[in-house]
């Protein structure tokens, strides 16, 4: 592993017992593998010897993988999200490692975030690894009760200083903050809107909806909104959950006639944020208790945001009465991140990798083809960075083709080279069939290089197929050409405003 370097593995005549604590938090996240070889029978002893050390290989690249991630992440992510997760079993025959997690809210984190950087980490300490998964531990799949100040025992715990929210209670996630989020004029409503529900003075609206599609942020602005309000207003009682969480919640309340109990928990919150409301349509009794649930922190001038991927009107199924609730407030639409905040978002989330170099040309890149939302974005951000660190490789143009093709091809408008060809033309002004004769003018010989740098950036295609289309060229000439006009852009801003232009003009 060039990255981790070497995995360290104990190997001591007789051991019975070994514990990681590199990589576990308390009980929840210790990786403890326990051998009783004097219960073991002499027929199986063999193959119990042999599950054991591999057992102890496992959890020796486990812990070489996650101190490598405590050096990327740094202490404080490590601790939060990779320290507690408890390595399960691998299966030789499909190839499959399992990773468990204490809560269904920490699993779903930790694989949207950092799955492509464990798997990548895997593979590399082993190559039978084909695939990881990241779940939650089959013996903390019960949910947690919704739980309000002292109405619900809570463990004994160090008092906390009055500004600080308590994130096992609240649902809150720690990273997801304003300060984290990057804002432009796609989702300055939003975020304003965001912002004024979270102040100490009662906001002008109230139910506040974020609409936004898969991806765009309207997750992270709850979580943002519920940290504000916290440090706002000390003492607070917030609570953040998906729409199917609150369903789980009250099915579990009905069948355990503990209604009035769920009421009361439920409705003793000062902010209530849901998420996902769309998935709570078409189911006629939970619609009817989150319309009671609203109409009565409204008339307690509590305060309530929720967010879908649509807006009011478009969700189908919902009851009249609660689609007016709904609608009483402020609908904030998040639009699709334009380029200039793909630009900014990703610049702003180098800030979390130190001293990594990623090239100006891989920003523009990536902020250019990872076009449909800024979960993906980041994602390929992430992948890209991960592998270079892991491999022990700079980050390139080339790398991230290489790397990032399955986001990448779900992206990309199907620019052809014709196409290219026929607008660089019309920008230089320079006839079509120079595209592809042997003139080395200048005045032809530039605009061919940049078409052949866009061809392969904004198109699948390989340095051969490129080629061709230019007049049967050699694959050494139009690595030639990329690389120079990526040279020219550091140095040149006229090519450089040249290349942005004509990247804006086809990708319209």
């Amino acid at each position: 592993m060039p990255a981790y370097g070497g995995v360290r593995r104990s190997r001591q005549s007789g051991q019975r017992s070994v514990k990681i604590d590199d990589f576990a938090g308390g009980s929840a996240g210790s990786a403890a593998i326990n051998f009783d070889r004097n219960t073991t029978s002499r027929k199986g002893r063999d193959n119990t010897m042999i599950e054991d050390q591999e057992a102890l290989d496992l959890a020796a690249d486990w812990a070489d993988i996650s101190q490598g991630l405590k050096k990327d992440l740094g202490p404080q992510l490590h601790a939060q999200w990779i320290k507690p997760i408890q390595l399960g079993a691998f299966c030789k025959e499909t190839g499959t490692l399992d990773l468990f997690l204490p809560t269904e809210f920490s699993a779903n984190w930790v694989a949207d975030r950092f799955a492509d950087r464990l798997s990548l980490a895997w593979k590399i300490a082993r190559s039978e690894v084909r695939q990881v998964r990241i779940t939650v531990h089959p013996r903390r799949r019960s949910m947690p009760e919704l739980r309000v100040g002292a109405e619900a025992p809570v463990p004994v715990r160090a008092p906390a200083t009055p500004a600080m929210i308590d994130t096992a209670l609240s649902g809150l996630d720690p990273s997801l903050t304003f300060a984290e989020f990057v804002s432009g004029s796609a989702n300055v409503l939003a975020v304003n809107a965001a912002q004024r529900m979270a102040a100490v003075e009662t906001p002008q609206f109230s139910p506040l909806y974020l609409k936004g599609s898969t991806g765009q942020g309207k997750t992270h602005l709850l979580h943002a909104i519920g940290h504000a309000f916290a440090a706002n207003k000390p003492g607070a009682r917030i609570f953040y959950c998906s729409a199917e969480r609150f369903m789980i919640e009250f099915v579990q309340a009905m069948r355990s006639n503990e209604m009035i109990e769920f009421k009361a928990r439920l409705r003793g919150f000062d902010m209530l944020l849901v998420d996902d409301i769309q998935f709570i349509i078409g189911k006629a009794s939970t619609q009817e208790e989150f319309l009671h649930t609203i109409d009565a922190l409204m008339s307690a001038g509590k305060r309530l945001v929720v967010a879908a991927d649509r807006a009011p009107q478009a969700l189908d199924g919902v009851e009249q009465r609660l689609l007016s609730r709904l609608s009483m407030g402020l609908v904030a639409d998040i639009q699709p991140a334009d380029i200039e905040l793909r630009r900014k978002i990703l610049e702003h989330r180098l800030n979390r990798f130190g001293n990594t170099q990623v090239p100006a040309d891989v920003i523009e890149f990536l902020a250019r083809t990872i076009n449909r939302n800024v979960r993906e974005l980041v994602g390929g951000l992430n992948k890209l960075i991960a592998y270079a660190q892991l491999t022990g490789q700079p980050v390139s143009l080339q790398l991230a083709e290489e790397q990032l093709t399955d986001i990448l091809s779900a992206n990309r408008r199907r620019i052809t080279i014709d196409e290219i060809q026929r607008t660089v033309c019309q920008f230089y002004r320079v006839d079509r069939t120079e595209m592809a004769s042997k003139r080395r003018a200048r005045a032809v010989v530039r605009p061919r290089q940049v078409a052949m740098y866009l061809a392969k950036v904004l198109t699948p295609r390989s340095y051969p197929e490129i080629g061709r289309k230019f007049g049967g060229r050699d694959h050494s000439t139009v690595i030639h050409a990329v690389r120079l006009i990526e040279e020219l852009r550091t140095r040149d801003a006229d090519m450089d405003g040249d290349v942005r232009t004509l990247l804006r003009q086809l990708e319209d």
